[in-house]
């Protein structure tokens, strides 16, 4: 069977961490099955979805390697879900109600108070016809429900193992609103189906839907409609670093927000793709190659927990290992490319590709030189050998060493300050020749615009 799965986020806000994972885990296992990944705008509500989010979505995905192989917008889609609506109503597994939500929330409180489950009690499937022309002659409007078997719903979860959800526990779930909206459900279902979907993969609070939906799938199919019930996959939701939900800190985790404080899209991939697995949390070659390595069976049942340290030292593990050929056109971006050994040198010492800026003010100046002590900076320029290459460094140490008697801290950390203003930094014996010669005896006296 070739695989075939789906995302499908709303166009109501920007993509964050929780959402961009559950994706990445969709396109994972398809890519790793060379299967089909498909990118389904959720923009039934039309009020509420705008052009702006659904692009912002796309630039996301893009940024992240994340392509997808069909694209589809479900506002586009409302005659399929009437067809399904109309033969789920035909065979009676679709029925109107007439409550209003103050009339349900009164029951749900009865119902608590008298120690029963608060589930809908089905009082609208004994409405007379004459009892749904009075409701109607009221001004109100039915939403509809799908009727429930009541019976046990079983499936083998790829995350879970086996699972059964009894739904007799249930509601019998709204699937249209009483102004004509769609819910998200029947769309979702009538689309798996039509799209042919072979695989649901979501988080694991979607477990109870997922025993309503099967029933909705086998419904549809008893009608005559085209199409399969997919497997399913439930994942572990994650948790942020002290096992708190993220729910509440997902508005400041978004991807477009993280793009802009300097992320690589590699580390983000990697930190979604591998928390909550037995895979160790290194940065990837590449998502095509996170696709590879993936596995359900990797995945642990507790709660991933995302931390952003985690994520930083990712991210600098990925500018670490960056090539210059990749490298290059962003440095040529910023006004600082320098060259290849000037890349392979300072990369090591980056947590974001933008502190690139302030190595290359440490070659080009201006450089404000800390000097504490006159006579050993007199020294070490008296001892300055007249070639600065890669040699260079350790015989001028040595010879620094053998005057002053200076050695470990005491002789290269007053260098290091000299030469670089800055306490830490990249090798120096590989940063001298990129200083130069000339820029290391202004420095060595005293000259801030070298």
């Amino acid at each position: 069977m070739s695989v075939k799965v789906r995302f499908a986020p709303s166009p109501t806000g920007k993509l964050h961490v929780g959402n961009v994972r559950t994706a990445l885990v969709n396109w994972l296992f398809a890519k790793g099955q060379g299967g089909q990944f498909v990118l389904r705008i959720d923009d039934t509500d039309l009020a509420r979805s705008t052009p702006e989010f659904e692009q912002g979505i796309e630039d996301d995905l893009t940024w992240l390697g994340m392509l997808w192989d069909e694209r589809h917008n479900q506002s586009k889609r409302f005659d399929r879900y009437e067809a399904a609506a109309d033969l789920l109503k035909a065979s009676g597994r679709l029925y109107p109600a007439y409550e209003t939500g103050e009339e349900l929330d009164r029951r749900r409180k009865v119902q608590l108070a008298r120690g029963l489950p608060p589930i809908y009690d089905r009082a609208a499937l004994a409405l007379t016809d004459a009892e749904k022309a009075a409701y109607e002659a009221e001004g109100r409007k039915p939403h509809w429900r799908f009727k429930l078997d009541h019976g046990r719903v079983a499936w083998e979860d790829l995350a879970r193992g086996h699972c059964e959800v009894d739904t007799a526990s249930m509601s019998d779930p709204v699937l249209i609103r009483e102004d004509g909206l769609f819910l998200y459900t029947l769309p979702s279902v009538v689309d798996d189906m039509d799209m042919a979907i072979t695989h649901v993969i979501r988080g694991e609070d979607h477990v109870t839907n997922t025993g309503a939906q099967i029933e909705i799938f086998e419904a549809l199919a008893k009608c005559g409609w085209e199409g399969a019930t997919p497997g399913f996959a439930h994942m572990p939701l994650l948790v942020g670093s002290d096992g708190a939900a993220l729910s509440k800190r997902l508005g400041s985790l978004s991807i477009s927000d993280m793009r802009d404080q300097g992320y690589e899209p590699i580390a983000i991939t990697s930190h979604l793709g591998r928390i909550g697995t037995s895979d160790p949390l290194e940065v990837g070659t590449s998502v095509e190659a996170l696709g590879e390595s993936f596995a359900f069976a990797k995945m642990g049942r507790s709660p991933a927990r995302y931390d952003t340290a985690d994520l930083d030292r990712l991210n600098a593990q990925a500018l670490h290992v960056m090539s210059y050929e990749t490298a290059q056109p962003r440095l040529a971006a910023l006004g600082v490319d320098l060259g290849e050994a000037f890349w392979t040198v300072v990369r090591a010492n980056l947590q974001k590709f933008a502190d690139v800026v302030e190595m290359a003010a440490i070659v080009q100046g201006p450089v404000m030189p800390v000097i504490e002590d006159a006579a050993f900076a007199e020294a070490a320029l008296a001892l300055l050998p007249q070639v600065i290459d890669e040699t260079a460094w350790a015989t001028w140490t040595a010879a620094i060493k053998e005057q002053t008697g200076a050695k470990g801290k005491a002789l290269f950390m007053p260098l290091r300050l000299m030469l670089t203003g800055q306490p830490h930094g990249p090798d120096m014996a590989a940063m001298a020749p990129l200083i130069g010669r000339d820029r290391i005896v202004a420095r060595l006296k005293g000259d801030g615009a070298a």
